[in-house]
């Protein structure tokens, strides 16, 4: 499915220019951060790629095949989590692959370890903490061997301890193979975690460039003044 090509694309709900022609190309490793202001089209972004709205022109290609069923996972920003368990919310997503019980039970069992909340499998969702259910949602994303993880600003309300733990949970989805494509207005959260950044304003891709010399060398105005925290925070675009 990689690489992954966007060409043109397009999303004009109401002829709003919500994305207003995305060119971007993506490798099949690492940690991609797209960062710029509130309204950018970086969430609207992820939800084409997540299949969740449709474009109204261009393309998206995934290595000249079909969209892969059941290898791209979304977590939101607010987690969208069930009325229910633990373990019965990490294991919503591995429901439409039909897997053997067995296997959904061993699936859920690793990777609430992994995020720290094996002795919470069987407490309701409803009593986590905001850092903890954003661990849960990861927890079910990850349950379904993503070859791609579109994680949209999944930090953004977190305090500093639990964004590290979720940081450092994304950092161990990357060594699995996943492609990792995150949103975040969190500067330091780019350098940190970023192997390259995708800088957007007003619905278009600006510049695209691994993180080192983004942060040293952008080459865009509109970054330039974003990493001097000079552009405007809110633009006449919504995401």
């Amino acid at each position: 499915m990689f690489p992954l090509r966007i060409s043109d694309l397009r999303f004009q709900p109401n002829g709003r220019p919500v994305l207003a022609g995305v060119d971007l190309e993506l490798g099949g490793d690492g940690i991609s951060i797209i960062l710029g202001p509130n309204g950018a089209g970086k969430t609207v972004l992820l939800s084409l790629l997540a299949g969740l709205r449709e474009p109204h022109g261009g393309e998206i290609s995934w290595g000249g095949q079909a969209l892969p069923a059941g290898r791209i996972a979304f977590v939101f920003q607010h987690p969208m989590l069930l009325r229910t368990s633990v373990a019965a919310n990490t294991a919503l997503g591995l429901k439409p692959l039909g897997l053997p019980a067995q296997e959904v039970q061993r699936r859920v069992a690793r990777v609430l370890e992994r995020v720290g909340l094996a002795h919470r499998a069987g407490d309701a969702a409803r009593h986590l903490s905001g850092g903890e259910r954003q661990r849960l949602a990861l927890a079910r994303a990850w349950a379904v061997q993503p070859r791609l993880l579109l994680l949209d600003e999944p930090t953004a309300s977190l305090d500093p301890s639990a964004t590290e733990a979720v940081e450092a949970i994304v950092r161990e989805i990357r060594t699995e193979g996943a492609k990792i494509l995150m949103t975040s207005h969190n500067l330091g959260q780019a350098m940190r975690l970023a192997d390259d950044v995708i800088f957007m304003t007003e619905g278009r891709v600006r510049e695209h460039s691994a993180t080192a010399k983004f942060f040293s060398r952008p080459q865009s105005p509109e970054a330039k003044l974003f990493i001097q925290g000079e552009l405007p925070w809110r633009i006449a675009f919504n995401d």
